[in-house]
């Protein structure tokens, strides 16, 4: 069974009158439930740009949108399997893993890391999405 879901601490992407998609997409597979987490960026719940020009703090806040998304669904950080990022400025990004492992040290997903000439704003220094699968609780 899939269920599309709009955790409430995210921005909800609206463009034209249109929600453009939905940021946790999860599958129930039985045993386990298999979770989709679209690009996440540096923005707050309302929707503001966190950290312009600051790698670190727009780490840090795609991390707690992670964690956001992730507890929507009832999935933790330590969950996640797979994570693609997306850095306009790669040598930047690299100088804050410390800020990067603080989000996903602990369950060392698998993780592909690619530099792009512009994210969807140019404030934006960070997208990343990511997988994760966990055990359904019996219901």
């Amino acid at each position: 069974m899939r269920a599309n879901v709009f955790p409430d601490g995210l921005s909800k992407r609206i463009v034209g009158g249109r929600t453009l998609y939905s940021p946790v997409v999860s599958f129930d597979l039985g045993s386990h439930k298999l979770v989709f987490v679209s690009g996440l960026l540096a923005r707050n719940a309302a929707g503001d740009i966190v950290g312009a020009g600051d790698m670190a703090a727009q780490i840090h806040q795609v991390g707690a949108n992670l964690k956001e998304a992730l507890s929507s669904v009832g999935a933790t950080l330590d969950d996640l399997v797979r994570t693609s990022t997306y850095t306009t400025r790669i040598d930047e990004f690299f100088r804050h893993v410390d800020a990067r492992h603080e989000y996903l040290g602990k369950s060392l997903p698998t993780s592909t890391t690619v530099e792009v000439t512009r994210l969807s704003h140019p404030d934006f220094m960070v997208e990343i999405e990511a997988m994760a699968i966990l055990e359904s609780t019996p219901g």
